[in-house]
């Protein structure tokens, strides 16, 4: 019988490739992750980028291609993790700057943690369960097509070349308004307030999530900024004796607007995101179990058995030795923070029962709502909140070190889930491509790595040149990085009191409602579900943001409607638009941090700045949203059929 060979797939070539576009793309989620708050899928664009270059090469393959975008999927994951977590220490005042080796390590062993803790769901979840896993789904289907790589590479340079321009205009030059808003006093003390960021990558994160995820994202900002903060402006300003010397003071409606939302309103989306965070787990317990059963399974036959190269994991005593490696370094890791073997043992204990589980949430949940829309930050202000909570009985409120070190095992686990749903995804798009499990967990892990050794440098050029959290004076443009600050905020205030649990709680029975209302459109087959942390990420960003993702949901809708009028799924042009999107983003991030260097260097935010011989209004910047919006409409509904 002849056994067709299977082609080349860890290559040195690849793999250099696969190293490269993971650091690439780590620094651009990073930028994109602090000033908008959501991370995208980098699977697609390294797939066409790696195809385009590996047809440079007498021989490459198909399997060649799905290493690179394992790996460099990797390094986007790897950001999200560390951007929505470690930017808090220096928001705490606990770190001034981003240290190498700290940073490294956090992310390095949360990440390779991901990797091992959901190779013993692979076989339940995706060959057993047939989760969908829409871009593992996506990204084999690129893959097995080729999707004309030359065409699909043209479309991620020029569009990476605007995005640049535009934000070199915007940031850089100062020339171009990016914001769009207005904030009225209706009545005495009653706020209304409209705007939108004018970003060509926010417009573009909204067309790659889809209008679904979109209108949830931007209902979780109409609960904030339409009800929430009219309410409370109106009815309990009295209530909050800061908050009213500030109206009284003469704030303006719009600066008043984002003191309630700061200090009050987006703790409403903490609350739904712990609810989201526990509601996750235990929907997919039995899922959890299975899982674990087959993997075990698995290992017990590999000994006496022939298995095929599609079935071959990473042998379970390897991932199990791996764990526990890894874990004894955070255990010392923890040791230095807080000095106290007791607690640094429970720091550990936490973080493994949580990482693991809320790892296999998060694989199991990019199978149904894709690694872009997994609930990672629900998960994480989970686990620091109760994390915080286990350290404030053991340390004392009084503690210095306490929420530091809950954001340390937050972060961990953050890095682990996120790494997790990404991990799912490639080995779907692998399981349907033919690729050996082994081999992509192998490059996943490679891929962690090739991350986290550019993430401390990128982080604190940054910091350095933007500022992280709140605008001021001094930063005007700062990178808001919301969910950095939630989690910073929640943890300082379980210790050192102060938080407005009345809007959590108020959060928690939103988040219910939402819940109770997706599971009556689940069980009536309907199209249109309601993934409750999508509704809380909305909730705690500022509405300027969620407006600009909704205008990009709505140009992927129409783009869609096109080809459904036409009879035909229009996929090739969906995916020309999907990477449209991603040169958008990516080239608006890496001339974010490439402007990062000289600022830095000279130590002047406006080294760039000709605001003080043109400034243009917001009109104009309106009109090139526009443009972009109809170019991205365009690609995306062209009739590529024939």
């Amino acid at each position: 019988m002849n056994v067709t060979p299977v082609p080349p797939q860890l290559t040195v070539k690849a793999i250099i490739l696969g190293i490269i576009l993971a650091a690439i793309l780590a620094g651009a989620n990073a930028y994109i992750g602090l000033f908008a708050g959501l991370t995208v899928s980098a699977s697609i664009p390294a797939a066409v980028i790696s195809m385009a270059i590996l047809k440079l090469f007498k021989n490459s393959n198909i399997l060649e291609n799905n290493i690179v975008q394992t790996a460099a999927s990797a390094g986007e994951s790897v950001a999200a993790g560390v951007i929505f977590t470690l930017p808090a220490l220096i928001l705490l005042g606990y770190w001034n700057v981003f240290d190498y080796w700290w940073v490294s390590a956090i992310a390095g062993l949360g990440g390779l943690l991901g990797v091992l803790f959901t190779i013993p769901l692979r076989r339940s979840l995706i060959v057993e369960q047939q989760l969908s896993y829409p871009e593992g789904k996506a990204t084999a289907e690129v893959l097995k097509v080729g999707d004309d790589p030359t065409g699909g590479i043209k479309f991620l340079l020029i569009a990476g070349i605007v995005g640049a321009i535009i934000k070199f205009c915007s940031t850089g030059l100062n020339v171009l308004v990016g914001i769009a808003q207005t904030a009225r006093y209706v009545g005495s003390s009653t706020i209304a307030y409209a705007g939108i960021n004018l970003s060509p990558a926010l417009i573009s994160v909204g067309f790659i999530v889809g209008l679904n995820i979109a209108v949830l994202v931007f209902l979780g900002g109409a609960i904030s900024w339409y009800i929430a903060i009219p309410v409370f402006s109106s009815f309990f300003l009295e209530n909050s004796p800061d908050l009213l010397a500030l109206y009284e003071s003469g704030r303006s409606a719009e600066d008043l607007a984002f003191d309630i939302w700061t200090s009050q309103i987006r703790y409403l989306g903490v609350g739904a995101m712990v609810v989201g965070g526990i509601w996750a787990l235990i929907s997919m317990r039995g899922s959890l179990v299975d899982g674990i059963k087959s993997g075990l399974t698995q290992y017990k036959s590999e000994a006496s058995a022939v298995i095929h190269h599609t079935d071959h994991d990473t042998p379970m005593n390897f991932v199990m030795i791996g764990i526990a490696v890894f874990i004894i370094p955070l255990f010392f890791l923890y040791q230095s923070i807080v000095g106290n073997i007791g607690i640094s043992l429970a720091m550990t204990i936490i973080m493994v029962i949580a990482g693991f589980l809320f790892s296999s949430v998060a694989g199991y949940m990019a199978g149904l709502v894709g690694s872009s829309n997994n609930p990672i930050s629900g998960i994480t202000i989970a686990t620091i909140l109760f994390a915080s909570l286990i350290l404030l009985a053991m340390m004392g409120s009084d503690s210095p070190i306490g929420a530091p070190a809950a954001i340390m095992i937050g972060a961990v686990v953050c890095c682990a889930a996120a790494i997790a749903g990404d991990n799912m995804q490639d080995l779907k798009a692998g399981y349907i491509v033919g690729a050996t499990p082994w081999k992509q967990q192998v490059m996943q892990g490679v891929g962690v790595i090739s991350a986290v050794l550019v993430m401390a440098p990128i982080l604190n050029l940054l910091v350095q040149a933007y500022g992280i959290g709140p605008q001021s004076a001094e930063f005007p443009n700062s990178l808001l990085a919301p969910q950095a600050t939630l989690m910073a905020s929640v943890a300082q205030g379980v210790f050192e009191g102060g938080l407005p649990w009345t809007m959590i709680v108020i959060g928690g029975a939103i988040g219910i409602a939402i819940i109770i209302s997706d599971e009556i459109l689940k069980s009536k087959g309907s199209n249109f579900r309601m993934p409750v942390l999508a509704v809380a990420v909305g909730i705690y960003l500022p509405l300027e943001l969620s407006s600009a993702i909704l205008v990009g949901g709505l140009v992927a809708h129409f783009a869609s409607r096109v080809h459904a009028k036409r009879g035909v799924d229009g996929e090739k042009s969906m995916r020309h638009g999907m990477l449209l999107a991603a040169g958008l983003i990516t080239g608006e991030a890496l001339i974010g941090i490439f402007m990062a260097i000289p600022i830095v260097l000279t130590e002047n935010a406006d080294v760039f700045s000709l605001s003080e011989y043109l400034q243009i209004g917001g009109g104009l910047g309106v009109l090139i949203l526009g443009g972009v919006c109809i170019w991205l409409y365009k690609v995306a509904s062209a009739d590529n059929q024939t």
